[in-house]
Formats: structure tokens, C-alpha cells, sequence
């Protein structure tokens, strides 16, 4: 064992010590175009842990990098030494009583944060595009910004305080005295130079002024040299150099941000223009409004974004009809009354009046159509990757100039992208900060397509910066991408001075090497990443990393990004005739094994990638002649498997009476959950009068009865409040031997699953009358499922949508106090009926409970029973969630996929039960209700 990874296993767990193969190169991309393998991925929860690790890489000479999200754009998340991965430890979150303030840790997911402070009608001033997935530590190291914060609200100008570590593994936490006190005496000699840099820089009258100039307008190129000359006390002055810094200068423990003011009015407009230099005018109008009539948000869209996403629904015609030099405006204002909000589209109309426009400035207050024109803004960059070639990247450039000058400076943009042969280059931005960037495809197999690019880089650089003064990365962070620029764009004394500043907080130079300060002219075209043809359903993934939140095996595994990553590199080594090694080994169970198959990933996907998809069709290619006969087997005779699944569940009931659940769960290797079902049934037709409505129970409910003895069965339950509503329910002949595929599908047998699809379609088209009845199913995976398969043919509701929809205008309802815990599943999710589910819910119960930070369950079929650590991982955070929300206790939970909630009972204690359980419950006669 490498002394460098003996010595980080005497410090932290085995578990967060990653040396395989796998995970180092899963975690060696991030959302660049760039890659380094790590030596070793450390992953820390505890400031102790940090200090560690920088111990360990001091005494071996080693480079270490800090990660939080990995969503950076410009290579500064990855290293060849220590990747010092930031874990939950240091998801921290504490609000100040009047929420003025709100102090964070690096693990925290920027949009997390927001959604804490929106009940206060606050937030974080950063909003850069990724916040759904960025985490605060990424978000303060970058200095990123956004659509709406600016220039004034970034993290540099809201921050309140922060606590870092240094590279000695010191720590200053600007918000202790105590601390300052203990800092100013052991590092006198830092704080001194500080001092002294602070005096010289300000007392040059050219250097300040030129600082001042550089941040009128985002940049991020370089270090944060404005806290040279906004501030005197060096302690300040450390506290906003780490802003921006990329991880070069220490490591932020903490951050405490100002928060600003979320209006709760807001208006958009998307305004054409016949041409660039019209648009820009109208950019060159809006900037000096007052502050009580400045809008939020202006983006400018060039003619070939407007192309990227012409035909997204709910566009204007007109879009299709623009002119070849024609741009657009999405123009935003927001205000904290009605009144206001109007004064500020009074004020928009003002100032752009006598500039043509191709239609009438229209704004709409309307959140769906507010929501439908950012989704179009922001799907102009993932347009393009959709659209890019296989085995070539997605690039997105981020520069900056004078807003007089926007106009000029797009033209030449579009002249330069057009010259080097970049015809599908698409360019956007934040046009009121004259901020732009420009998406364009890229093949770094190619070394003549490497010379393009180099060359395309360079004149970039010279536009921006020698014709009209601006930056060369304006939010994006510096990185390795546009580190061999920095004196260019600063000149040599502003340079020299970033050069001091680093070697004074990291004078063995090993922080994040090569970001920010690089002498090598030609950093930013080495390190680039393979993107190598292997599979057609995620060749499109440009590893943006969004969908990382949001997946259940993510920091237990693997993530969907990561699944794609090691996908392309297991496809270069078939294709180089190399062997796979221990990673096509340890992807078996890593990306296949413990993928629940969810696709909530497609969901926040750029370009809308369903790595689910991928998981099912590798794991048919796994499997061999003898499972193939197996899964046959079962869907020819699904009747007698649920028969012997149901016989399993009886046995094992006796069995665990004799020997106890918890011997019985290590038998099972884990198998045997707690408060395992009960064997179901299959319901009885209820034959009554009253409109008529199919009914399949899905074999979920009927394989796995209730959790309680004593309980109903599922099916026994959805009748009843369909009887009680009024409707008459008609069961599917032959329903037992029925199952909608999903469980085939979900093992890669995708073409038997879709012979018991088109086998359950026939019996519901017979039992429907050919569609004229209307059908309810009662697990939302298989109604999402069918409702797929039978697209249109048929009108098929998931049971919560049918209840939603019809049952509720039929029932008289008791509401109960609750509080009741609410799991929306997946499948739910997906297909946007959650809305659907919560009004009923609310219908039913005064108090519901949905805690944070649970996304999937991680069930996934039968993955809770195969490989339950998977379950455990994804609700890890629900019982602390569940109790802080509802400290008595929850008197049951509901959801709509019975899979779902034997995982949901087992990992918390709290019953969970379909929501038809609850319906049944608050409509029954006011002497029996109970949930």
C-alpha cells in the first residue's frame, strides 16, 4: 500500500478511503472537458478529517483537490493527487431568527438552500444555471453567479462571514473573536504580508484603478484581487480572497451569506429584435434604471439560439419566422407588490420605446408561461449537445465585456466562430452584466481538430481582451481553461501580485495545482477527456453532473454521470482491444447492481437521459441462456409465480417467528425486511351497480398484503372507495396471471416484458369495451408503465389520479389532524401527477409531512430485497427527517407503489400504506374513521 493512502486510512474510515479503479476515474470528470485519475478519492465529513487529509498530502508531497459537486465548467474539480471529496458532514444549514443571514456548509446544494429560505421569502444572492446541483463549497470558490445576482449579489458581495482552513491545516472563522485573536497571533507573518499587499495595491493609484475597472463587469479570471483595494483589515481581505479562489488558497469550512430578497411578483418578456445591435441598445437602456424600476434579469438570445429550440411548444409562431440577424430579449422584473411589479414593466417600456422590435413588448405574468420562457432560455446549451456529433463534447465559453460595447463584440463573436468553422455555435447570455456565452461542438480525438480549437482560443482571447478590455471568464471560474491567459488579460504587475498572494497561503504549492496560476501555455489543451461512441441512449451526455441530486446510489455507488463516464472508458478499452480489468468487475455491481432504475435523473438531465434505460440493457446482455429461460418462465406463468412468491412470504413469516427477524435478515443476506408483508391475494369481484370502472390490481398488492395483521388487502380497499363513490368496479378476466412487464423490463427482458404488455393490453381493452370505460391500476411504476405502452389507446389512470379526478367530487371526506408522512415515488415524479397526489392527500389529512432530502427510495422493484443496502442509503436521511418535522411521530404514511413502501416501513417504523388506505379511512362514516 502507497504510504500516502497507508497514511489516510490510519485517519479516516476504510469506507472513505476510494482506491479502486472504478470510482477513481468516476470521480476523476467532472463537468468539464478536462480528466485526471486520482491517486486516491478521501472523502471528508469533519473539518478533522480535512486537516487530515492535508497532513497526509504535505508529508507525501502529494496535490489535493477539494470537490463539492463537481459541476465546474472550467477543470478545476479534478487532480492526479488527493481528491478530497466533501461529504454530508458538511451539508450544515442555520438560519438567523429574521433570516438576514444564513450560515451554510460546502456540502450544501445551492437550491437546497433556497428552498429552505423561500418560506422566508428569501435567498442566496448567487443563482448560476447548476444550482439544482452545485454546492455551496463550488459555488463560493467559483464566485459564480447567474441570470439575476450580477455583479452585486454574487458571493463576494453578500458574504457575511466565513470559516476556512488553511494549507498548514490552520483555521480562522471570521465570525469568532476568539478565533481572529488565536489567528493574529499564529499567523502573524500571513496577515502581515496581506497588510502590506493591501497597502501597496491601493497606494498604486494605476494598479487600484485598474482592479476597480476589471470589476465593473463578472470576472472571475484570476483571484479575487478587488479585496485588495475594497478592504484594510487583512483579516477581510483573507475572508474575500478565498471568494473566487477555486481551492487554491484553503479550503471553506463554512460560509455565512447575507440572503436577498425573493420577490414574490414576477413578469417575463421575450421581445425580438430584427437584429443584435437593436437587442443591445435596449440591454445599453435597461442598465441605469433606478434601483426601485431596475429589472432582474435580461438574456440575450442570438439568431442561431432562437433556431436550437424554434420548435419547443408553446413558443410564438413569430420565432420561426425571424430573420437571420434577428436576437431576442427575455426580459424579467420582479417586485414585493402587484403595484410595483407594474410601475417596473411601465418603466421597461419606457426605455426601450423607439427601438424597433419585430412584435409589441408583451409581458406575461402568468408562472406557466413565465416557467415555459426560462425553460427555452435554458435549454438553448443542452440543444446543441443533443444535436453534436457522437464522440465529440459540448463546449460552453463564458466571457464578458462593456455593456456600451455589447453589440460590436457579439458580431465579432459570431465573425470569429464563423471563420474557425464553429457554423453550429449557438450564443446566449446574461446581457445586462454583458455577459455571454457560446456553445459549440468539439472533437478532442482529433489533433487537427486541437489545433482548431487552440487556434479559436487564442483570437477569443485576443477579442476580449486587446480590442475590447474585457474577461475572459466572467463566472465560470478560471480552472485549467484560461489559467495560461491570466497575465494576458491582467497584465504582468496584477499577475505578479496573484502569483504572490498564492504562494503566501500555499507555499509548497499544493492546492488545486494548475488552476488559476499556470505558467504553461498550453494547460488548457492538455488533460482533455475522451468522449468515446458506446452507447447510443447516453452518447449524448455531456456529464454536467445535474442529475446527481437526485439519484439514489449517488456517494453509495455510483452516480448516473458516473455510470456514463465508466460506460465510455470500459467502450475505449473494448474498442483498444484492452482488457476491462477489476472495473468491468466492479461496474457489475456499482453500476448495475445497484441501479434502481428510477429515471429521476432523466428529469433533471440537460439533454434528457434516462440512465435507467442503460441499466436494463446491460444487464439483458449479462444475463446468460439459463436466467433468460427463468424470466421467460415467469412471464409465461406469472399466475404460478405469484403463487410460489406468496408461499415464500408464508414460509418465511414461520420461519422469522421461530428464529426472529433479525437472524432471519442475515440469512436472507438481507432480504427479509423489517415488518415484512404479509402474503397478499387476489381481490373478489365486488358486484355492484354504479358507473362502471376497470380495476387491475397489480401484482404488487396482490404478491405483498398488508404490513399489519388484521389489515385489508390492497385491492379489497380500492374497490371499496370505488363503491362507495359510486362506481361499479370490473375486474380483467384472468387478472391473476396478469403483470404489466415492468418487473421483466426492469432485469433487461425487454422483449418478454413487452409480450406481457401487449398481453395485459388485451384483457384491458376487453374489459373496458375497447377504451369507452375509463381504467385505474394501483402502483404508479406500472400505470407509468401502461399509460407508456398504450399511448393514447386506452385512458388508463394511476389510482391517486383517478381519485384525484373523480373520486373526490363523489366522497364526503372527515379530514383527520394527521400528521401523516408523504413519499411521492419516482414514477409520480415523472410524470408531473404529484401535484395530483398532494391535493388529495390534503383532502384527507390537516398535517402532512414530506421530509427533506429524500428523493427515490431506492426500492426499485426488487433491489430493496437484492441489494437492501441500496433502500437503506437512499431513505438514510428520512427517519431524522420524519421526526424533525414531526417530533410525536407520524400516525402513518402513504404512498402509491406498494415495493416502495415495504422499503419505506422497513427504514422507518412508520406504516406506510397506499393513499387508497387513507381515502378509505377519512370517507367512511364519522363514528369509524382512523387512519
Amino acid at each position: 500500500m502507497p504510504p500516502l493512502i497507508q497514511q489516510l486510512t490510519l485517519h479516516l474510515p476504510d469506507h472513505q478511503v476510494i482506491t479502486d479503479d472504478l470510482r477513481r476515474l468516476a470521480y476523476g470528470t467532472d463537468a468539464s472537458f478536462y480528466r485526471l485519475i486520482p491517486q486516491v478519492v478521501a472523502v471528508i465529513e469533519s473539518e478533522n478529517d480535512a486537516r487530515a487529509v492535508l497532513t497526509a498530502a504535505r508529508q507525501n508531497r502529494t496535490p489535493v483537490t477539494f470537490r463539492a459537486a463537481g459541476t465546474s465548467l472550467s477543470g478545476q474539480a479534478i487532480s492526479d493527487g488527493v481528491l478530497a471529496l466533501i461529504g454530508e458532514g458538511f451539508a450544515t444549514f442555520e438560519l438567523a431568527d429574521d433570516a438576514s443571514q444564513v450560515r451554510v456548509g460546502p456540502g450544501m446544494v445551492g437550491g437546497e438552500v433556497n428552498r429552505r429560505l423561500a418560506p422566508h421569502g428569501r435567498k442566496i444572492g448567487p443563482d448560476p444555471a447548476s444550482i439544482g446541483a452545485a454546492k455551496i463549497g463550488g459555488i463560493a470558490a467559483n464566485n459564480a453567479s447567474g441570470m439575476c445576482c450580477g455583479t452585486a449579489q454574487n458571493s463576494y458581495r453578500t458574504l457575511a462571514g466565513l470559516r476556512v482552513m488553511l494549507a498548514d491545516g490552520s483555521l480562522l472563522d471570521t465570525e469568532d473573536p476568539a478565533s481572529i485573536a488565536a489567528f493574529k497571533a499564529s499567523h502573524a507573518a500571513l496577515l502581515g504580508e496581506l497588510d502590506r499587499l493591501g497597502r501597496e495595491t491601493r497606494a498604486n493609484a494605476a494598479l487600484a484603478e485598474r482592479i476597480r475597472h476589471k470589476f465593473r463587469i463578472k470576472n472571475t479570471t484570476g483571484y479575487s484581487l478587488n479585496a485588495l483595494v475594497d478592504f484594510e483589515d487583512p483579516i477581510d481581505i483573507l475572508a474575500h480572497l478565498m471568494i473566487g479562489s477555486e481551492g487554491t488558497l484553503g479550503f471553506m469550512t463554512r460560509i455565512t451569506y447575507q440572503t436577498v430578497v425573493e420577490d414574490p411578483f414576477k413578469a417575463s418578456a421575450l421581445v425580438f429584435f430584427p437584429d443584435i445591435r437593436s437587442a443591445c441598445e435596449a440591454v445599453i437602456r435597461l442598465k441605469p434604471q433606478p434601483a426601485h424600476l431596475a429589472v432582474s434579469a435580461v438574456e440575450l438570445l442570438d439568431r442561431p439560439a432562437l433556431h436550437s429550440v424554434e420548435n419547443k411548444p408553446g413558443l410564438p409562431a413569430i420565432i420561426r419566422e425571424l430573420g437571420e440577424d434577428a436576437a431576442a430579449l427575455l426580459i424579467e422584473v420582479r417586485a414585493g407588490s402587484a403595484d410595483a411589479l407594474q410601475d417596473k414593466i411601465a418603466a421597461v417600456h419606457a426605455a426601450i420605446a423607439g427601438i424597433s422590435t419585430v412584435e409589441p413588448i408583451a409581458f406575461s405574468t402568468d408562472p406557466a408561461t413565465c416557467d415555459m420562457y426560462w425553460k427555452v432560455r435554458k435549454g438553448t446549451f443542452p440543444a446543441v449537445g443533443a444535436m453534436r456529433r457522437t464522440g465529440t463534447t459540448v463546449l460552453i465559453e463564458d466571457v464578458a465585456f462593456p455593456v456600451p460595447a455589447l453589440a460590436d463584440a457579439t458580431l465579432d463573436l459570431q465573425a470569429l466562430l464563423r471563420h474557425h468553422g464553429y457554423h453550429e455555435a449557438i450564443i446566449f447570455g446574461h446581457a445586462l452584466e454583458g455577459n455571454l456565452h457560446f456553445v459549440f461542438t468539439q472533437d478532442f480525438g482529433d489533433p487537427a481538430e486541437i489545433d482548431r480549437y487552440a487556434r479559436f482560443m487564442d483570437d477569443v482571447c485576443k477579442l476580449v481582451v486587446e480590442k475590447y478590455d474585457g474577461s475572459l471568464k466572467a463566472e465560470h471560474g478560471t480552472g485549467r481553461n484560461m489559467a495560461p491567459f491570466v497575465e494576458m488579460e491582467w497584465g504582468k504587475e496584477a499577475a505578479d501580485l496573484m502569483r504572490r498572494i498564492k504562494t503566501l497561503f500555499d507555499p509548497e504549492g499544493l492546492l488545486n495545482p494548475g488552476v488559476i496560476i499556470n505558467d504553461n501555455a498550453h494547460a488548457h489543451l492538455e488533460n482533455l477527456k475522451p468522449m468515446p461512441t458506446a452507447e447510443d441512449i447516453v452518447d449524448r451526455c455531456i456529464e454536467c453532473g445535474f442529475c446527481e441530486p437526485l439519484c439514489p446510489s449517488h456517494r453509495l455507488t455510483l452516480s448516473p454521470r458516473q455510470r456514463i463516464t465508466s460506460v465510455r472508458e470500459l467502450a475505449r478499452r473494448a474498442a483498444a482491444g484492452e482488457h476491462p480489468g477489476s472495473m468491468g468487475e466492479d461496474y457489475a455491481y456499482m453500476g448495475l447492481d445497484t441501479c434502481a432504475g428510477c429515471g429521476l435523473c432523466s428529469t433533471a438531465c440537460p439533454v434528457g437521459i434516462d440512465t435507467g434505460d442503460l441499466t436494463r440493457r446491460l444487464r439483458g446482455r449479462r444475463l446468460g441462456d439459463a436466467a433468460r429461460a427463468v424470466h421467460a418462465w415467469t412471464g409465461e406463468h406469472f399466475g404460478a409465480f405469484s403463487g410460489a412468491a406468496r408461499l415464500g412470504l408464508k414460509v418465511g413469516h414461520a420461519v422469522s417467528g421461530v428464529l426472529g427477524d433479525g437472524l432471519m435478515k442475515r440469512l436472507s443476506g438481507g432480504a427479509w425486511r423489517d415488518r415484512m408483508p404479509l402474503p397478499g391475494r387476489a381481490p373478489a369481484e365486488r358486484r355492484v351497480a354504479g358507473d362502471p370502472v376497470v380495476y387491475f390490481p397489480t401484482c404488487g398488492g396482490r404478491i405483498f398484503g398488508p404490513s399489519e395483521p388484521g389489515e385489508q388487502q390492497l385491492g379489497d380497499v380500492v374497490q371499496e372507495v370505488l363503491v362507495r363513490a359510486g362506481y361499479a368496479p370490473i375486474l380483467p378476466e384472468g387478472f391473476e396471471q396478469l403483470c404489466c412487464g415492468q418487473m421483466l423490463a426492469s432485469k433487461g427482458m425487454a422483449e418478454a416484458a413487452e409480450d406481457m404488455s401487449n398481453t395485459l393490453e388485451a384483457a384491458l381493452m376487453k374489459a373496458s369495451d375497447n377504451g369507452r370505460i375509463p381504467v385505474v391500476m394501483d402502483a404508479s411504476a406500472c400505470s407509468a408503465r401502461m399509460q407508456k405502452h398504450l399511448a393514447g389507446r386506452l385512458k388508463l389512470y394511476d389510482f391517486h389520479e383517478f381519485a384525484h379526478d373523480a373520486l373526490l367530487p363523489r366522497l364526503r371526506l372527515t379530514r383527520q389532524p394527521g400528521p401523516v408522512a408523504l413519499h411521492v415515488n419516482c414514477s409520480v415524479k415523472r410524470s408531473g401527477a404529484d401535484a395530483k397526489l398532494r391535493t388529495l392527500l390534503a383532502a384527507c389529512v390537516e398535517q402532512i409531512v414530506e421530509p427533506d432530502g429524500v428523493t427515490c427510495c431506492g426500492f426499485g422493484g426488487d433491489r430493496g430485497f437484492v441489494v437492501p443496502e441500496l433502500n437503506r442509503h437512499a431513505l438514510r436521511h428520512l427517519d431524522a427527517g420524519l421526526h424533525e418535522k414531526a417530533p410525536a411521530g407520524c400516525a402513518c404514511g402513504v404512498s402509491t407503489n406498494r415495493t416502495c413502501e415495504i422499503g419505506l416501513t422497513a427504514e422507518t417504523g412508520v406504516n406506510y400504506r397506499s393513499v387508497a388506505y387513507l381515502l378509505e379511512a377519512c370517507s367512511r362514516p364519522a363514528d369509524s374513521i382512523g387512519c
